[in-house]
């Protein structure tokens, strides 16, 4: 259930709070003493003919709940994760955890027992569920596929389940709630709500708490919002009864302190049960505000994310099988929650274990998976609760875990003691900030507070006519330009102070981890845009506060530092994204209008100049914040040396007579072909505003260093594959005669044979780039020759790294698998199917580690949406003799299933039902 131990994954999904079971029974014994006929679910049952455990509350009824979640990584300025060196070989954490857990729990595989796909399973169907709304966005923007599975998943949970879908919505950037004060609380709950209604259509009927921390005043916000029900921990719970009714009108509560609850059934929580009031008044007058409340089973639930419960489907379903009470209530429900991540990413292949037992095993025991929106409308509460004050499932005193020194998250030699001043810092940030919104906000919004609310809409869709529908709303007047990039400004600095906020900053044992610099950057940028909107100094007072949170690390020392040494070196002024765009446009010619990050630039001239080693380009450019709509109007001069060595200079546009002298006098200077003279005309033209290759932001900054070494690595392959020849018979002769080879000469043979197979792998992409190449005999040489390359490398023991080789094989199978299906009519011999299969070959001697999962998924897809109906309404036609024309289809057929199978499908009934 944790979301922190996403962010650095070395660290172990946490145990939920610890349940004796034997102790839970006794108590639940106690309970089940108190069931009167009044409470007997009767009202509930309804008719009693009707069976359909769907449509009515009737027998065992499961509930899996995945809480994914990823923490916010974005750089503030550039609305982008940057590469993450741990996450390799994936660009970053949401990469790696995306290919490792939502995207196969989108498309989970049930094998047979060849490890042949014979179902693919969408598990977000069958799943209770909440994604992170930063995470939910990520995944929109970088794979609509699974985006689409997961909205496809809700719709059709609803219409499985009377309406109720099973996703849930979350707080919106997983921030602790009651720690929050009474603004925060409500915009958390409104944003995460109104980012649930937009992707999903409909607004949540459950709201997951981060790190399930809660008390009554979060409660009260919650009901506000309209949030029917929560999913809690056992331990949060502090005693229960039925609820009262006019036989049994004050029943007695019950202790459950100690994780006691019993988790089978509902609970009504009544917001004013702290307040004296009498709760022995009926619940059905509808005077009293209420959230009803579903409790995890803790021991599953745990035993999910420690032991091998999640090993088979088998071992998963037992388990299940153990809650099962034996006295006779009409209706239960075993109710698990854990980490999404829990399935693919902390244990591998468990979504394929989850999948089966979803769509097989819990129903074959007959028990109906439904979610808890679903059970409700079928069960609804006949019990309720008070919680204890303020609680969180991962910390055993309250929420001290994110503002003191509490030992949660330690365990090793490290203290906390920087929590309690990270928290106080932060608080004082906050309100001051609040401040200056509240008084700038007056003069530019009818209502700030509410406009902040509202500005979830600009978040999710930054286009220009959101953005003036959204001002001309809540303006207090028509806003001048500068008017409208204050109240944006604003607004900005709202989302970075509630994102300030997120609780991996506190969740681990240390300040400077990636988890607290994260919260301190978006406090940076808190800061600057207070300072630009109302001239507000807030850092030096800000950095003074974070001095008193010490830090484990000798270096770091503090927080203080933590800032200067990790936070302030990674802000970003629109100057450096001009040096960015000036640089990188020597290598990358950019279109007039182009797009940087979330920076749009409009390149109003450019001319460029070799002369011998030496490139000279200068230019003018309009560059505007795709965020804050702030612009400014630049001219630039870049210089390449030669090698790394770059000198570019950034100024404000002054006119266009200024322009073109500038532009005269630098490349008069080149044209003196002195380094000197040019970077000094550079210097006094422009300014002193420098900027050089370190200054790039790092992705391009890689790719250019990548791209100016392209010519010696070049130089080094040719001298590779020389001594490579030269001595062939030598490294032939060290593995016949089994003795170790020379390292130099291993490492010629690796490159030398690497380099040959990239060759021939970039010829197929060009001659396939667009699906099947029209010249198919050439491309087979082709592939004849790379795989006598892999034979030579396996008889070398040669270990090829060729990671660009993989990504070009799986994407030219996917672009010949697409010409296949959309020209399958057309074809006319098996050629096309041939050159598919040989291109997974070759990837699989090559030991490439070529991902087919993309390829298999459309090819089912195409042959349960388009193939097979095909099939069957030729069936149904009842033709009397075979034709040439039918047969020709079905030999087509035939051939396009035995592809299936070398994709690892399992067509083998299919191929048997052939004529």
């Amino acid at each position: 259930m944790t979301s922190a131990s996403n962010l650095d994954p070395a660290t172990p999904s946490l145990t939920f709070s610890p349940t004796d079971l034997g102790e839970r029974q006794s108590v639940d014994e106690a309970i089940a003493c108190q069931e009167t006929d009044g409470l007997a679910f009767a009202d509930a049952l309804g008719d009693p003919a009707a069976t359909d455990p769907v449509a009515i509350a009737s027998g065992i009824y499961v509930t899996v709940h995945g809480h994914f979640y990823q923490p916010p990584r974005e750089n503030p300025y550039l609305d982008a994760i940057e590469r993450q060196p741990s996450a390799a070989p994936f660009h970053d954490w949401n990469e790696r955890v995306h290919f490792e857990c939502y995207r196969p729990n989108a498309f989970a595989r049930i094998l047979n027992d060849r490890g042949e796909i014979i179902e693919i399973v969408n598990n977000f169907e069958y799943l209770s569920f909440n994604i992170g709304p930063t995470l939910m966005s990520w995944i929109k923007r970088h794979d609509p596929d699974v985006y689409e599975r997961i909205l496809e998943a809700d719709r059709r949970s609803a219409a499985r389940l009377d309406g109720h879908g099973n996703a849930i919505a979350q707080v919106y950037n997983h921030i602790i709630m009651p720690l929050a004060n009474e603004h925060d609380k409500r915009t958390q709950i409104h944003w995460g709500k109104a980012d649930f209604r937009s992707h999903f259509g409909r607004d949540p009927e459950g709201m997951w708490l981060a790190e399930t921390a809660v008390d009554y005043a979060t409660l009260e916000a919650l009901v506000a919002e309209g949030i029917r029900f929560l999913i809690l921990a056992p331990s949060q719970a502090q005693r229960c009864r039925p609820l009262p009714t006019s036989s049994h009108p004050h029943p007695e509560w019950i202790e459950v302190g100690g994780s006691q609850i019993d988790p089978i059934r509902p609970y009504r929580c009544f917001l004013d049960a702290k307040k004296g009031t009498d709760s022995a008044r009926s619940t059905r007058t509808g005077h009293r505000p209420y959230i009803d409340i579903f409790f995890y089973d803790g021991p599953i639930s745990r035993d999910m994310g420690f032991n091998d419960v999640l090993a088979s489907s088998q071992h998963f379903a037992g388990r299940i099988g153990q809650a099962v009470r034996g006295d006779h209530r009409p209706a239960q429900l075993i109710s698990v929650a854990t980490d999404g991540e829990t399935f693919g990413h902390h244990k591998s292949g468990a979504e394929k274990a989850l999948a089966y037992a979803l769509v097989h095993e819990f129903p074959e025991n007959g028990w109906t998976v439904t979610n808890y929106a679903h059970y409700l409308s079928l069960n609804p509460p006949q019990w309720e609760v008070e919680l204890k004050p303020v609680t969180a499932w991962s910390c055993s005193h309250g929420v001290n875990r994110w503002q003191d020194d509490c030992g949660c998250g330690g365990g090793g030699l490290w203290h906390q003691k920087w929590r309690r001043p990270l928290r106080v810092a932060l608080d004082w940030l906050r309100d001051e900030l609040a401040q200056v919104y509240e008084q700038t906000g007056a003069l530019l919004f009818k209502d700030p507070w509410e406009a902040r609310d509202a500005y979830i809409q600009v978040v999710g869709d930054r286009s220009a006519a959101t953005v003036q529908h959204f001002l001309a709303t809540h303006q207090h007047h028509v806003l001048t330009e500068d008017e409208q990039i204050d109240a944006l400004r604003l607004l900005e600095m709202q989302r970075h102070t509630l994102l300030m906020y997120t609780s991996c900053g506190w969740f681990f044992d240390e300040i400077s981890r990636p988890e607290g610099t994260q919260i301190l950057r978006y406090a940076a940028r808190a800061i600057e845009l207070a300072g630009d909107v109302a001239g507000v100094q807030l850092e030096p007072e800000f950095v003074s506060r974070l001095a008193l949170a010490p830090s484990n690390v000798d270096h770091i020392k503090h927080g203080a530092e933590v800032y200067r040494q990790l936070v302030v070196p990674s802000r970003i002024v629109l100057d450096q994204v001009a040096a960015h765009y000036a640089i990188t446009s020597l290598f990358t010619p950019y279109a007039p209008r182009q797009q940087v990050y979330c920076y749009t630039t409009h390149q109003l001239d450019y001319q460029l100049q070799r002369l011998g080693p030496l490139t000279l380009a200068v230019g003018q450019i309009e560059l505007t914040s795709d965020i804050i709509r702030d612009n400014a109007h630049l001219v630039f001069g870049v210089l390449h040396l030669g090698g790394w060595d770059f000198h570019c200079v950034i100024r404000p546009f002054a006119g266009r007579l200024a322009y073109n002298q500038i532009k005269q006098t630098l490349f008069d200077a080149l044209n003196q072909a002195s380094i000197a003279h040019v970077i000094v005309e550079m210097n006094r033209v422009l300014g002193d505003r420098t900027y050089s290759l370190h200054n790039l932001f790092a992705e391009e900054r890689h790719r250019i260093m990548r791209l100016l070494s392209q010519e010696t690595l070049t130089r080094l392959d040719q001298l590779y594959t020389q001594a490579y020849r030269d001595n062939y018979s030598v490294l032939m002769a060290f593995h016949r005669e089994h003795l170790d080879v020379p390292q130099e000469l291993q490492v010629a043979a690796e490159i030398a044979v690497g380099h040959r197979a990239m060759t021939r792998i970039r010829q197929l992409e060009r001659a396939g780039n667009l699906g099947i190449p029209a010249d198919l005999p050439e491309c087979f040489n082709h592939l004849a020759e790379l795989e006598a390359i892999a034979v030579e490398a396996d008889q070398f023991h040669c270990q090829l790294n060729l990671p660009q080789a993989r990504q070009i094989i799986e994407r030219l199978v996917m672009q010949s698998l697409q010409q296949v299906m959309e020209t399958f009519e057309d074809l006319n011999d098996e050629a096309e199917m041939l050159w598919i299969e040989r291109l997974i070959d070759v990837g699989d001697r090559l030991h490439l580690g070529v991902c087919l999962d993309r390829v298999q998924e459309r090819y089912l897809s195409y042959l349960e949406e388009q193939l097979l109906p095909q099939l069957l309404a030729k069936q149904a036609s009842n033709v009397p003799e075979i034709t040439p024309e039918s047969e020709q289809f079905l030999e087509k057929i035939e051939r396009l299933l035995q592809l299936g199978s070398r994709l690892a499908i399992d067509v083998q009934q299919m191929l048997d039902e052939i004529p």
